[in-house]
């Protein structure tokens, strides 16, 4: 996988959580656990924007693997927003697909990544 596909896909991410904060602050007046999936799951494509001008090979694995994190973060948030029915199933399984997917796009880089660097 290139890193313009998980460029694109953090970024449409990052607008669909956009959009989700939008509709819990407003439809469901919550505010907190919604600004804290806000954070995490817009940092996700901050950092692959980041990584793509790292310094060397382990400041861009570095910079993924804190994506990585980010994303994790937000399948948390995910949850905790389903299992408060802040989502229904529908939003949530949506939202969750997308998560696990970016996840194991960033865990595939990172891991060629790697093995690039043994050779």
């Amino acid at each position: 996988m290139s890193d313009n596909v998980i460029k694109s896909k953090s970024f449409s991410f990052a607008l669909r959580i956009v959009k989700l904060y939008q509709f819990l602050s407003v439809e469901k007046k919550e505010f907190i656990l919604s600004k804290q999936l806000l954070r995490s799951g817009t940092a996700i494509g901050a950092l692959v924007c980041e990584a793509k001008h790292a310094e060397s090979k382990p400041d861009f694995i570095h910079k993924l693997a804190i994506a990585q994190k980010e994303a994790n973060e937000t399948d948390y948030w995910l949850q905790l927003l389903f299992q408060s029915e802040y989502l229904n199933e529908i939003q949530f399984q949506s939202l969750k697909s997308d998560i696990v997917e970016i996840n194991k796009i960033l865990a595939s880089i990172i891991v060629t990544t790697k093995q690039s660097m043994k050779k």
